[in-house]
């Protein structure tokens, strides 16, 4: 057996990743960089892609738009636990971050959105603690992720959970705390299909700032 590296565009690609290339798309045909046609056709390809090379030829000849995940790079290892502070601002988290096996949330008069359709989780089971003061919390969950939401209690406070069911999926979510006079809000990526295109919701679009 060798004992060679894998070349990085050999590694499979995730339904993530392909997702994302179906939303640079999107932005391309808005630039008016592809015709409707190409998009649905690169579309077909994306979805269709098993490996980074595949994914990434459906970008090649767009300026700006190769697919980061097609070269390597380093996620920084997710620490066992996380605390995230935010007082009277907006706290977000989205792309490929570290998500901690525990992570806490202390959220007074602020906005934390927390976006994990992209994140690194090497979890099956993440805990979620909320201390929530007249604020609110959104996350967006993997497509195929379940939630608990028994064990956090409401004062005053809203909660809206659009992930339906309780039964253990992967990554499995667990939310637990207090929430006084604020508002948490639990939910998934919407999939619209029309005809071969799959289309998102929320959109994610890039530029070439990010």
């Amino acid at each position: 057996m060798s004992d060679s590296p894998v070349d990085p565009r050999d590694l499979r690609v995730s339904d993530a990743e392909r997702e994302h290339v179906v939303t640079l798309l999107q932005k391309a045909i808005g630039q008016g960089l592809i015709t409707l046609d190409e998009f649905t056709q690169r579309t077909d390809s994306a979805l269709a892609a098993r490996t980074r090379a595949e994914l990434n030829a459906v970008l090649i000849d767009l300026p700006g738009m190769t697919h980061k995940d097609s070269a390597p790079r380093d996620v920084p290892a997710a620490k066992p636990r996380l605390e995230l502070r935010n007082t009277m601002s907006k706290l977000s988290r989205t792309g490929r971050w570290a998500v901690p096996r525990e992570l806490v949330v202390r959220n007074k008069m602020g906005a934390c959105d927390l976006d994990f359709t992209d994140a690194q989780i090497e979890h099956d089971v993440v805990d979620i603690e909320l201390d929530v003061t007249a604020g609110s919390v959104k996350l967006l969950l993997p497509q195929h992720a379940t939630v608990d939401v028994d064990a956090l209690e409401l004062a005053a406070g809203k909660l809206e959970n659009k992930v339906p069911g309780n039964a253990t999926g992967q990554p499995h979510f667990v939310l637990r705390g207090m929430v006084r006079a604020g508002s948490v809000t639990v939910k998934r990526p919407t999939y619209i299909r029309i005809g071969s295109l799959l289309i998102r919701f929320p959109w994610k679009v890039t530029t070439e700032s990010d």
